[in-house]
């Protein structure tokens, strides 16, 4: 396993994090798909052998129970001192005023449910989940670095949304003095590049990490595109991500194929190898539902592909509308 810094900070963190909303209780949440914690708990240890100390999750994840279920595995198989725990707050936790959003209540509220959900007396990275049109940022921004004063976060992080946006948010901490975020979780793969118009070099410049969520595009880069499996099926997400553009996308998915058998090697590893050598990307975000899953992120790490095959890989993209900010 490679390690990394995350973004301009000191902490360590694996250049592949596991993606925690596949674990969780079926019919508390959108996803039917996910594992239960039976299920889910061999993931969570072999990851923790593989060398894996990154994992995120939200607190909207199967409402609250990927946060469970992570953390009593996490307190079972690691040390916490060597674990980098990402959870979000934004998503609605339940029905009624005040039961979602970026406001200082639900923050104060949410973080406090969460550290209790995860068996934890802080998290190492809080992050927003999306933005928050309802609430100016100031707000935000000062209830966030509250939380870290109060030993609650070490650190917070952002996740989809427009560049003008992440680069406000980073204006007003600076203006005042509080907590600046260190990281970007945004939509990033093969067939679906837009961030790299204005977001990656702004996170470059600004020095922030980049941690992609999707990197496989919901599994459409690991197989032909007539093949279907039960998330495929049933997530109702991915589709409203990636269906309308799947006759434009079967390209890039064709090129991933050829170059994935002249390597020898799942298509998996191409996708990620392609991801992990674009700049700045910290680590990946990687959904594992099989232990197979984790093994073939990690084996990205030690392909390297051409300035040839990157080409290649990217010539057949075409511009998509912005998907994942809302």
């Amino acid at each position: 396993m490679e390690y990394v810094k995350l973004g301009n900070t000191g902490l360590d963190v694996s250049r592949i994090c596991l993606g925690c909303m596949g674990f969780g209780e079926a019919g508390r949440w959108i996803h039917q798909w996910v594992l239960d914690e039976e299920r889910s708990r061999p993931i969570i240890k072999k990851a923790l052998e593989l060398g894996i100390n990154f994992f995120d999750t939200a607190n909207v994840y199967s409402s609250g129970s990927s946060e469970e279920i992570i953390g009593r595995a996490l307190k079972d198989y690691a040390n916490r001192d060597e674990i980098a725990i990402a959870t979000k707050v934004n998503g609605r936790m339940y029905e009624g005023p005040n039961g979602a959003g970026l406001s200082r209540k639900a923050i104060m509220s949410e973080i406090d449910k969460s550290l209790m959900r995860l068996g934890t007396d802080y998290v190492d990275l809080y992050q927003i989940h999306r933005w928050d049109y309802n609430t100016p940022i100031e707000e935000t921004m000062e209830a966030l670095h509250d939380v870290v004063k109060a030993g609650k976060a070490r650190y917070i992080g952002a996740s989809a949304m427009y560049a003008w946006q992440f680069l406000k948010t980073l204006h007003v901490a600076e203006k005042n003095g509080w907590t600046r975020f260190v990281s970007m979780q945004n939509h990033l793969n093969l067939i679906y590049r837009e961030e790299e118009r204005e977001m990656l070099p702004l996170c470059k410049v600004e020095k922030i990490g980049v941690i992609p969520y999707s990197p496989l595009a919901g599994g459409r880069l690991t197989r032909d595109t007539q093949e279907t499996t039960h998330r495929s099926e049933t997530d109702q997400i991915a589709k409203a991500k990636y269906d309308a553009t799947a006759n434009t996308d079967r390209f890039v998915i064709e090129r991933v194929a050829a170059i994935a058998e002249k390597h020898g090697v799942p298509r998996v590893q191409i996708a990620l190898a392609w991801l992990l050598q674009k700049e700045p990307v910290t680590a990946p975000i990687i959904g594992a539902t099989k232990v197979s899953h984790l093994e073939d992120a990690i084996a990205a790490l030690s392909i390297k592909l051409t300035y040839e095959e990157i080409a290649s890989l990217e010539e057949p993209y075409v511009p998509h509308p912005i998907i994942g900010f809302q």
